[in-house]
């Protein structure tokens, strides 16, 4: 592992343009619980009962009550992990432009990343129903359930719901980015939900590096990374942006 690290800290400190692509698997480490996979929360509720679009649009209160009200305990408690943290730092020493996130947590902003491009909108802002005023979750008042803006309307995640589109936006920012860099960071995503799985794809046939960090192999792991970092964000990104900061000192 040592001898990985340093040749991705070699690659990294070399690159022009280093993008990070980003799934549920760093924020873990955070004490967010993953919506898919084992233990994830998909497990327990039927995202298309509470999830879903209709059902926000159908019941407001359900949903607040089963999904929103404990995203929002938990949103409130987390912090960013040492993963996030390295991401943050390799925006400092000039090195990553850009974070592509499948999270809603809003984790990589409050760490100091500030080019987010977040695929499924985010959790941590809510916005009106009706006059789409936004308002920082953390400030909504849970007396009343489902909460309501300030002309009545109801308040809802400003994130992409089950049957919402993708921001086209995002989209494109996103292939943009994976299209232009030199070296792409795969961290806590095993990119199976698209459309952010084929950013990895995007930034390969661009000729671009794959950088891969995930406690097990995934997909990317035999098809596509060219480095494949096995451990936790929280335990590879420190040591890996050490590395990058000591290629950088000056002789």
């Amino acid at each position: 592992m040592p001898d990985l690290i340093e040749k991705a800290a070699k690659q990294i400190s070399e690159a022009k343009s280093v993008v990070a692509l980003t799934g549920a698997g760093i924020s873990v480490e955070s004490g967010i619980p993953p919506f898919r996979g084992k233990g994830g929360l998909w497990e327990k509720i039927d995202p298309m009962s509470v999830a879903h679009i209709d059902a926000l649009k159908k019941d407001p209160e359900m949903v607040w009550r089963v999904l929103i009200k404990s995203m929002k305990l938990v949103l409130d408690e987390a912090r960013p992990n040492a993963g996030h943290i390295g991401l943050a730092e390799l925006e400092k020493l000039g090195i990553l432009q850009t974070v592509i996130t499948q999270n809603v947590d809003g984790l990589h902003q409050m760490a100091g990343n500030s080019d987010v491009i977040e695929f499924h909108g985010t959790f941590a802002w809510q916005r009106c129903m009706e006059c789409n005023q936004s308002i920082e979750t953390s400030q909504v008042d849970m007396t009343t359930i489902p909460p309501q803006c300030a002309c009545g309307g109801i308040l809802r995640p400003d994130a992409v719901f089950f049957g919402e589109m993708i921001p086209a936006e995002e989209l494109m920012r996103s292939q943009k980015a994976s299209a232009n860099c030199d070296i792409m960071i795969v961290i806590g995503t095993s990119a199976m939900v698209e459309p952010a799985a084929s950013m990895p794809f995007v930034a390969k046939n661009n000729n671009a590096v794959i950088i891969e960090i995930n406690p097990e192999p995934t997909q990317l792991t035999t098809r596509i990374s060219d480095l494949s970092l096995m451990g936790s964000a929280g335990s590879i990104m420190p040591r890996l942006v050490k590395a990058v900061q000591k290629r950088l000192e000056p002789l």
